[in-house]
């Protein structure tokens, strides 16, 4: 069985790859898999692949020997980790390799990579970037791979001694308070009202619906108009905008199956959509589209298409400067939600985690805690102003 996959060299001409099984060998009792590349045409990929089949079923197959780190980290993500999981998910590995992984340890034989390169280079990384353990781990997955292969004994990356995350500098002027990734109700509308200045009356809508329904970025950009059930004030979430390979845009089911939810909306939004909803339609008839269709989206680009995520990030953050706020990011708007409706006392745990789509109730009970350790500190704060002023008074 093969896969062929037509790509994009370096040069901007087209080739071919193959990947698949030959079968498995005998001796060892382990498959035998290959990937072979830079075929002019697809019928070349498949002659190529079918002498590799009869090769081996003669015995004559040799394995190839891998040279270096990058060589096998190429066939583990094409082979084995690409068919495990999402598009959006393969292509944020990548990055993850070609940033990180790749100019550390890409050039390398493996054979070569030793305990103490390792060490010094998982250390280099836990200084530079938060996300160190996650990069390590996906560089150790190659190397295990690598021992699957039989190329080196054992994974030396398993034998390191993980570093401790270290605190950020605090430069001079600073303070060492934690900025938290959510708004207080007085931040949260002092920030819905910055999104009012912008000229296009979508975003206003966009950052509204994102704030009051908890839901994740993706969710929200992948919204079409049947999605929205204004009779009975729902809002389904049934996919998600992604970005896949090569920044493609893409549509994919919604993180967990948990995800997959309805939403209740309050009053006010409902009338918001309903407005923007007529808005839309005389805005896009005068670029040539028709926004009458079942399959419209919600919020469209100019040219009535999905947006790119990072330009939300990019108009929250303006809305942000111009209302004089700290900074939070889109995916704080989901945290605002969750910790207001605990701060309202009026929803259960198990309501809350169905809205936001979480699938694990501890995740929920997290963002709990840490909302009412913010409660306690308030609390503190406030009595103390109190105590200030009786201490006045008395004197």
């Amino acid at each position: 069985m093969a896969t062929f996959t037509k790509y994009t060299k370096k040069d901007g001409s087209t080739a071919y790859k193959v990947q698949g099984y030959l079968g498995t060998d005998s001796m060892t009792g382990k498959r035998a898999r290959i990937t072979r590349q830079g075929f002019k045409t697809k019928r070349e990929a498949e002659l190529a692949f079918s002498r590799l089949k009869v090769e081996f079923s003669e015995g004559k197959y040799q394995q190839p020997t891998y040279e270096t780190f990058e060589e096998i980290a190429e066939v583990w993500l094409e082979t084995i980790y690409k068919n495990s999981v999402k598009e959006s998910s393969y292509a944020k590995v990548q990055s993850l390799f070609r940033l990180y992984i790749l100019p550390a340890f890409g050039h390398l034989r493996v054979e070569r990579i030793h305990k103490a390169y390792c060490q010094q280079t998982v250390e280099k990384w836990s200084e530079e970037y938060k996300s160190f353990s996650t990069i390590k781990n996906y560089a150790s997955q190659v190397l295990d791979y690598a021992v699957y292969l039989d190329i080196i004994h054992d994974n030396p990356m398993k034998k390191i001694l993980m570093p401790k995350k270290k605190k950020q500098t605090v430069l001079e002027g600073e303070t060492e308070e934690k900025l938290e990734n959510f708004y207080t109700k007085d931040e949260l509308q002092r920030f819905l009202e910055s999104t009012q200045k912008e000229r296009n009356p979508l975003w206003p809508v966009l950052f509204r619906v994102l704030a009051f329904t908890g839901c994740r970025k993706g969710e929200v950009l992948s919204l079409e108009w049947r999605d929205i059930d204004f009779e009975q004030g729902t809002l389904s979430i049934n996919k998600t905008l992604s970005v896949g390979e090569d920044a493609k845009l893409i549509i994919q089911a919604p993180k967990t199956e948990a995800s997959i939810r309805k939403i209740s909306l309050d009053d006010i939004t409902l009338q918001i959509l309903r407005d923007w909803k007529s808005q839309q339609a005389k805005d896009y008839l005068k670029l040539g589209f028709n926004t009458l269709q079942p399959n419209q989206l919600v919020f469209p680009n100019q040219y009535n298409r999905y947006i790119q995520p990072t330009l939300v990030n990019y108009r929250m953050n303006r809305a942000i400067e111009r209302a004089g706020l700290r900074e939070v990011t889109v995916h704080g708007l989901r945290h605002t939600h969750c910790s207001l409706l605990f701060e309202s006392g009026s929803v259960s745990f198990e309501e809350v985690k169905e809205r936001l789509g979480h699938s694990d109730i501890q995740t929920t009970l997290n963002i709990y805690t840490h909302v009412t350790q913010q409660t306690k500190e308030e609390t503190a704060k406030k009595f103390a102003s109190y105590m200030v002023l009786i201490f006045k008074n008395v004197s």
